[in-house]
């Protein structure tokens, strides 16, 4: 699939971005953030990281996974209620959809347009979300929870804490679009790589090349250190 294709896919009737599979997305989760942006760069690809936000888990482990999008507006507040506030999923609550349509290996990427006033979600829908075999959760705004969810074994990176209702400032608007996520451009299918440093966005269609690319990278990289940074 050539780059238009792959960046439009979500706009063209009966077509779809390339399906990374969960094979590829294993080698991923042996390689380090530096290795991956080193070979984005070589591609023109400067702006992939995630700045600015930090994992909860007291234990960060690395992980590949499958983007998943969800997409806030800011909320108002006689759309925004307490009666669209559901413990179950509900078709008046969008992000319990989203929630029910991941997919195992899919990671929940949120665009919260990094406002941290309002918690994107909370360990009851991170939780559910770690039943399902999503591979981690992340957005550019805040959870709430933070102590329950520091605790769990799904990887949640978020850029604050905050105790106040995503009600007061989010309202989910669109599941499975295009997205910016503290400033970086996110696609339905795309990989999101993270480890102990960062969170890196790889675009579904370069996601074979440049899994070759880093391992022949590290590869390399361990040979040098053998010889003492001689050859």
């Amino acid at each position: 699939m050539d780059l238009y294709s792959a960046q439009n896919a979500h706009r063209t009737a009966g077509k779809a971005a390339p399906v990374v599979d969960d094979a590829l997305l294993e080698r991923y989760t042996k390689i380090s953030s530096g290795t991956l942006t080193s070979q984005l760069f070589k591609r023109g690809l400067r702006q992939q990281v995630l700045v600015g936000i930090r994992p909860l888990n007291r234990v960060v482990k690395p992980f590949a996974g499958r983007a998943f999008t969800m997409r806030f507006i800011p909320a108002r507040e006689d759309i925004d209620t307490g009666a669209t506030v559901t413990m179950r999923p509900d078709p008046v609550n969008l992000q319990w959809v989203g929630v029910e349509e991941l997919s195992a290996g899919d990671v929940l990427v949120i665009d919260s347009r990094g406002d941290i006033r309002g918690a994107s979600m909370g360990d009851i829908l991170i939780s559910r979300m770690q039943r399902r075999g999503a591979r981690a959760v992340i957005t550019d705004g805040a959870f709430r929870d933070g102590a329950e969810i520091s605790r769990m074994e799904i990887p949640a990176w978020c850029a604050a804490v905050t105790a106040t209702s995503r009600l007061s400032y989010h309202h989910v608007a669109d599941l499975q679009v295009p997205i910016g996520c503290a400033e970086v451009a996110v696609y339905p299918g795309d990989v999101v790589h993270g480890d102990e440093n960062n969170i890196t966005i790889v675009p579904s269609y370069l996601a074979e090349e440049i899994i070759a690319a880093c391992e022949a990278q590290e590869s390399l990289e361990v040979l040098w250190s053998n010889f003492g940074g001689h050859f």
